[in-house]
């Protein structure tokens, strides 16, 4: 497959015009513009203090899922959250792209307080999410329509990142015609045709076979690598959070909090050959002992 560079592919966009060539039941995302992508320089990303507490399903008390979280991510960096179940990294991300507010702290991103979700991040949740009535073409220029903007650009733009991500083939297939692996390819095309700064992405391949997942982090590298998109990426595969990743972030529970910042000692770019090297070994092992995982 031919090589195409994306990267950069921006123009203005239009003011979004409610339901404007979308169903109702696709109209009913909202967001705030945010602060726009202007480059290498957008993409930052600050947590001072957040805690989350959350009331009990039966109301009975409250249960704290973060308490003091504080970190700072540097654009185009990227950074992975591990940690065992419970320990508030989904809930991280979802404050970080808006959809929840802390009950104390706040997110910055490029320096403006996070208070709702913004065009400038995109999200790729555990599962694709795509709509079944919507071909693969149509899934990912879902963000477009909703947005408002450019359809003719933007349309030849699915279509470098379809061809980018092997599925050139597929474009007017539906989801229930494809494998586990080419709807998630799906999903990643979708984040990318709006060109956000930001990626938030939790546990993208965590249902997929070991083959297929190890296929989709190789792609993800290639597309970061030309991209350098900062990308938050939860995961529970310690191997694939150093793989992947410039920094780790170990997280504790009962309530979540950092432990650790791992730097990861590999240099890029990043093959399969790098799960040789010694290095890659050591830094999992490291973070085992963080998680009290024997070796």
């Amino acid at each position: 497959m031919a090589e195409t560079r994306l990267w950069p592919l921006r123009r203005r966009a239009n003011p979004y015009v409610p339901g404007q060539g979308i169903s109702s039941v696709d109209a009913r995302v909202r967001v705030d513009p945010g602060k726009a992508n202007t480059g290498s320089s957008a993409g930052r990303i600050e947590a001072r203090d957040v805690t989350m507490t959350f009331e009990t399903r039966r109301g009975t008390g409250l249960v704290e899922a973060l308490s003091d979280l504080t970190v700072s991510i540097e654009p185009g960096e990227f950074i992975s959250l591990v940690g065992p179940s419970g320990c508030g990294k989904s809930t991280m991300l979802k404050i970080i792209a808006g959809l929840l507010q802390p009950t104390r702290g706040e997110v910055l991103i490029d320096g403006v307080p996070v208070r709702s979700p913004r065009r400038s991040v995109g999200i790729m949740f555990q599962t694709p999410e795509l709509f079944p009535w919507r071909n693969v073409l149509q899934n990912v220029l879902l963000p477009i329509d909703i947005f408002g903007h450019e359809r003719e650009y933007h349309t030849e733009r699915a279509r470098q990142l379809l061809n980018m991500v092997g599925l050139s083939a597929f474009e007017k297939a539906y989801p229930r015609e494809l494998s586990g692996g080419m709807q998630q390819r799906t999903a990643l095309s979708r984040v990318l045709v709006a060109d956000p700064a930001i990626i938030l992405m939790d546990e993208p391949f965590g249902a997929l076979d070991e083959f297929t997942r190890e296929r989709l982090n190789l792609e993800l590298l290639r597309i970061w690598e030309e991209a350098r998109k900062t990308v938050v990426f939860v995961t529970h595969n310690i191997g694939e959070a150093v793989f992947l990743s410039d920094r780790v972030v170990v997280m504790d529970t009962a309530p979540g909090r950092v432990d650790a910042i791992v730097t990861v000692p590999l240099a890029r770019p990043r093959t399969v050959q790098d799960m040789k090297d010694p290095a890659y070994t050591n830094c999992i092992f490291e973070i085992r002992e963080y998680l009290g995982v024997e070796r």
